[in-house]
């Protein structure tokens, strides 16, 4: 596949999954709709912003779309380590902040990159991408759920593929200052290039399947947990949290740092702040709670898949 060829198929994806995942959240939620925001990047492209906010089940959400090029930014050719190149990316991200702390935030990507010599000829281009869970409240049941159906994507193109892309995520959502991790995990995987067993084809109905898995993984959580009650104490638990979210985000996360050191559109790479949050000084939770039990269980890594 040429470059042309790759960025044009995989930027048509994206476009249809946007639709296809945005009409589905709508209808789940009942009350909210997506707002549009139609944007461009004065060095070259633009996107497609969908944010949802106030809904019956979402309070605040945002499933994007983006193709950005030009000229690489200095602070990014020296994290790559080269000179007077030029790029090309696309991709969709998205981030949901569900309103009852009992249904997890989710937070998923899959974005391609292309980079060029000043003559025009490509000189790398990869796939990226994952999908991750974070719950408030932990249901074991929920999390098994998820990671099934990221194996299930995973296992139609490598046998091996969901054991090393469950431990990439793991080791990324990792809050350092913390010791913790931010959720309870997924996938992540990066710089996915050509090589002997995958060529950039095989990578784009890998990145595709695990694409259109959304949809199964999330879902069926939301509607099985957005009608349980909850308490006020319990919804201050989400929020602190919540926090934690942000901490990473802001500190950690390499879309929020390429989007700011590529002069993004800043509403759109901050999308995936909740609306409220708390810090608490020093907060504990109660011995023995379940809040307590989900900090244990994200101090370490865990196999939910039996």
């Amino acid at each position: 596949m040429n470059k042309s060829v790759t960025r044009d198929k995989f930027y048509k994806y994206i476009q249809e999954l946007q639709e296809t995942i945005t009409k589905r959240l709508e209808d789940v939620d009942g009350k909210a709709k997506f707002q549009e925001d139609l944007w461009k990047r004065p060095e070259g492209g633009g996107g497609r912003t969908r944010v949802i906010e106030n809904g019956a089940v979402l309070e605040k959400g945002g499933v994007n779309i983006s193709a950005v090029h030009g000229a690489l930014p200095e602070s990014m050719q020296n994290y790559f380590g080269v000179k007077d190149a030029d790029f090309f990316a696309c991709g969709l991200s998205l981030v949901l902040h569900p309103k009852s702390p009992m249904v997890p935030t989710v937070h998923a990507n899959w974005r391609y990159f292309e980079m060029y010599d000043k003559t025009g000829q490509i000189v790398d281009q990869w796939f990226g991408g994952g999908q991750d869970l974070t719950p408030y409240y932990l249901f074991d049941e929920d999390a098994s759920h998820f990671h099934s159906v990221c194996k299930k994507a995973c296992d139609a193109h490598h046998p091996e593929f969901h054991a090393k892309f469950k431990k990439k995520c793991d080791d990324y959502f990792w809050n350092t200052h913390r010791n913790e991790a931010r959720g309870v995990g997924g996938l992540f995987f990066d710089y996915c290039k050509a090589d002997e067993s995958m060529n950039m084809n095989d990578w784009y109905n890998f990145v595709t399947e695990v694409g259109n898995s959304f949809l199964e993984a999330y879902v069926p959580i939301v509607i099985k947990r957005k009608n349980l009650e909850y308490s006020q104490s319990q919804k201050d638990w989400q929020e602190i949290r919540r926090g934690r979210y942000v901490e990473f985000n802001l500190v950690h996360d390499k879309g929020t740092l390429f989007g700011l050191r590529t002069n993004g559109r800043i509403e759109s790479i901050l999308m995936s702040l909740p609306p409220q949050v708390q810090w608490r000084y020093d907060h504990h939770p109660e011995p023995d709670s379940e809040e307590e039990r989900l900090l244990k269980v994200l101090a370490q890594p865990k196999n939910w898949i039996a």
